[in-house]
Formats: C-alpha cells, structure tokens, sequence
C-alpha cells in the first residue's frame, strides 16, 4: 500500500555531511501522517534518529544535538534528512518509515499502519 525507498547513504569522514532521502508511492500514500528515519548500528537496538508530521513537526532524539535536518515534501511525502558533523558511532543502516491513518469504510473505524525501507547504508570512518 505503501512504498519507500531510501537513497543517498554512502561513505563519509568524521565531520562530514550527508544527505538522506525517501520516496513514498503506493496506494495509501496520501494517507501518510508521520514520517521519519531510524537507525540500526552494531550492537545497539533500532532507534529513532527524527520524525516528522503531516503539519511539518519535528522531533529529533538527544544525540542529534543540532547536527541534523529533516523535512518532507506534500503532498508528494518525499523525506530529507540532511545530516551535518557525523560521527564514526553513527555508522548504521538508515531506515525510513511511514505511518498512515485511514478510516475504513466496513468498520468506520481509524486504523494505522507503519511502512518500512529497507535502509541505505551510512558509514563514517576515517
């Protein structure tokens, strides 16, 4: 229903910058409300690097410091993340996911569903 395919993930030096996106197609596409990235580095479970909201809110977790932007395009639900002063701990695979919110017809009732990339790779090390 939904579809997301990430790019821009690659090799950088402590310090450096990249730049992160995600395409969203797919049938329930307009239905997206939240967007955002997570992370899954060696040895640490996945976790939520920032987030972003039909209305353009954001959230960013404790270790970003100010390092990064994300933002989206609507009603196209294009994701950026634009990632400044990377760090060699940050070395992870970059996973984008979508949450949809819709009302069935049969049941009237809300329903939400998440939608996952399958990653672009962000390697940091000098």
């Amino acid at each position: 229903q939904v579809q997301l395919v990430e790019s821009g993930g690659g090799s950088v030096q402590p310090g450096g910058s990249l730049r992160l996106s995600c395409a969203a197609s797919g049938r329930r596409v307009f239905s997206i409300k939240d967007m955002g990235w997570y992370r899954l580095a060696p040895g640490k479970e996945r976790e939520l690097v920032a987030s972003i909201t039909d209305g353009g809110s954001t959230n960013y977790a404790d270790f970003v410091e100010g390092r990064f932007t994300i933002s989206r395009d609507n009603p196209q639900n294009n994701l950026r993340q634009e990632m400044n002063r990377l760090r060699p701990e940050e070395t992870a695979i970059y996973c984008c996911y979508a949450r949809t919110r819709f009302v069935t017809i049969v049941e009237s009732k809300g329903v939400n569903q998440e939608y996952w990339g399958q990653g672009t790779r962000v390697t940091v090390s000098s």
